[in-house]
């Protein structure tokens, strides 16, 4: 097993990757190889010529494909599709020792298939390669192959625990992603005590930007983890749980039904609520704020042959809007500014997507329009302008921005800014001893723009804060090292973006604006900040490896 650079080959002793210990899901040791061979797949994939170093090919095993690696003389093979959202991951990015998914940015190792940015909650299973007379050959766990995704194993709790028991090691208040890869964070990091999460949802952890796509999936359907999953690994958790504060000195969370839990490690991640906007008529059945499956699938079944008014241009308002298109017999956008996505995107693209809207029917109207929105028996029946103009309204989705969920820390002590923030350093903890917090809710300290307090509500962000945190937790403090990046999606495209544009003085278009396939870079002063892009992949994967990487990305190198 002479590998091509004509060192000799380290998968000669069949060790997975070259590494012990580093399998999928029951390749954790050489024994169970061998132990049921009708388990494994092994198949002659390539010439060793046929890969160039830097790499990769989707290989086909007969049960199932595998991505093949080559970089530095070395072929490794992992599971082909990100167990986000099942992106071919051929298509993204291969640069030192890892692959970056096209379309959403996480990052895998190619050498143990481990996630390493986010977003997603699982890794990659890993394959054996050998080279023999000059033939790649691949062998796989057939189920491992079928699942393309594994979890990382995981410590168990073994304090034992009444469930009525008032006091918990780690405390999390909220259940979105920073809550979950916190506790899941600290189990894969081997801490045994017990973990409480918290949440006012009535469901089990679920992928909440889909919601706002895809109008009519179930909780079920989103599900990030089940039930089963959490109980598996000793991860507590308290549904339709409302924290009403928290008191410091005797570091304790008073909940709304008036139980009182002791906490020697708080982590607070309770992300955003709906900006209020005054309105007469307000308790109406058919406005909605889209927070839950309920209210998805509710505005789906008002909206089917009816009208829609959607006030607010942001990018959830935006994504129910289009999601509304196929169902609705009309739908209005009611938006505060006169260019959707302006201060994020910038004039010209949000003009081009505004047009993709409007080929669609959607009709913009601006909200100093409006003079009234007209109630009746507890339905919103019409938005009346100023023109005189009536807007039928079946149903009304308010999408007008949002403010941080922390009004229930007021009087606690914990350090917020004017706005609401949770003012955090860069290990996520807050001013007090022991309280963290991480995601939608706070301001923390970014690297690239020289720590400067920034607040990021991005997805994928809250993952990166909510591992930072556990790691804090657990004295093993870690800097956040990531480059923030969100997508939307609209009419079957998506918008792509990368990096932190705020206050960005120029924008630079590669591509057709009008066609819809075009890349935007955003600079300030000479630096390129962020990107964004439709039908253009893997370019803000690429600009997101070089930015993740620390260089720099310059004006005159775009131009």
């Amino acid at each position: 097993g002479l590998s091509p650079n004509g060192k000799a080959s380290p998968f000669a002793e069949c060790r997975p990757n070259g590494a012990l210990a580093h399998g999928s899901d029951d390749d954790s040791t050489l024994l169970p190889l061998y132990h049921k061979p009708r388990d494994y797949v092994e198949a002659s994939v390539c010439h060793v010529k046929d890969l160039e170093n830097g790499q990769m090919r989707e290989v086909d095993l007969g049960s199932g494909r595998a991505l093949l690696i080559k970089e530095h003389g070395e072929f490794t093979a992992m599971g082909h599709k990100c167990p986000h959202y099942g992106a071919p991951l051929v298509k993204g990015v291969l640069s030192k020792g890892h692959v970056r998914c096209p379309w959403h940015g996480a990052c895998f190792n190619i050498a143990t298939g481990d996630i390493e940015d986010f977003p997603g909650l699982d890794s990659l299973p890993i394959f054996q390669v050998r080279v023999e007379k000059d033939k790649v050959i691949i062998r796989a766990n057939k189920q491992a192959l079928q699942s393309q995704k594994r979890s990382k194993p995981m410590a168990r709790c073994s304090a034992v625990i009444n469930s009525n028991t008032g006091f918990s090691h780690v405390l999390i208040i909220g259940s979105g992603p920073a809550g979950l890869v916190c506790a899941e964070t600290l189990r894969q990091e081997g801490f045994t005590d017990r973990i409480v999460m918290c949440t006012m949802d009535k469901h089990p952890p679920y992928d909440r930007p889909k919601l706002s796509k895809s109008l009519e999936s179930t909780a079920e359907q989103l599900r990030l983890r089940s039930m089963d999953f959490l109980q598996d690994h000793d991860i507590e958790l308290l549904t339709e749980k409302e924290v009403v504060a928290i008191d410091v000195k005797t570091q304790s969370v008073i909940f709304e039904d008036g139980l009182r839990m002791e906490y020697r490690k708080l982590f607070i991640a309770t992300g955003s609520r709906p900006k209020p906007m005054n309105y007469k008529g307000k308790d109406v059945r058919n406005v909605f704020h889209l927070r839950t499956p309920e209210d998805a699938n509710s505005i789906a079944r008002l909206a089917n042959n009816k009208n829609a008014v959607i006030v607010g241009t942001s990018f959830v308002g935006m994504e129910v809007a289009a999601a509304l298109t196929d169902k609705a017999h009309s739908v209005s956008v009611i938006g505060i500014e006169s260019v959707p996505f302006k201060k994020a995107l910038g004039e010209k693209v949000g003009k081009a997507i505004m047009k993709l809207f409007e080929a669609n029917r959607v009709k913009f109207y601006m909200l100093n329009e409006v003079s009234e929105m007209v109630g009746h028996h507890g339905q919103l029946k019409e938005v009346v302008l100023k023109s005189g103009k009536v807007l039928r309204a079946d149903v009304c989705v308010i999408g007008a921005g949002s403010v941080p969920a922390t009004g229930f820390l007021k009087q606690s002590g914990i350090h917020l800014d004017s706005k609401g923030f949770i003012t955090v350093n860069k290990n996520m903890q807050t001013n007090v001893d022991g309280v963290f917090a991480g995601g939608d809710v706070v301001m923390f300290p970014f690297p690239p723009r020289n720590n400067k307090k920034v607040n990021i509500p991005h997805w994928q962000m809250a993952h990166v804060h909510g591992k930072v945190a556990a790691l804090s937790m657990m004295g093993r403090a870690t800097e956040i090292k990531t480059v923030p990046y969100f997508w939307s999606a609209m009419f079957g495209k998506t918008i792509r973006y990368a990096g932190y544009g705020d206050g960005f003085d120029d924008v630079i278009i590669q591509g057709d604006l009008d066609e819809l396939r075009f890349v935007a870079f955003y600079t300030r002063s000479e630096e390129v900040v962020s990107v964004t892009s439709m039908n253009y992949d893997p370019i803000v994967s690429r600009v997101a490896e070089v930015l993740g990487s620390g260089k720099t990305i310059k004006k005159r190198d775009v131009e």
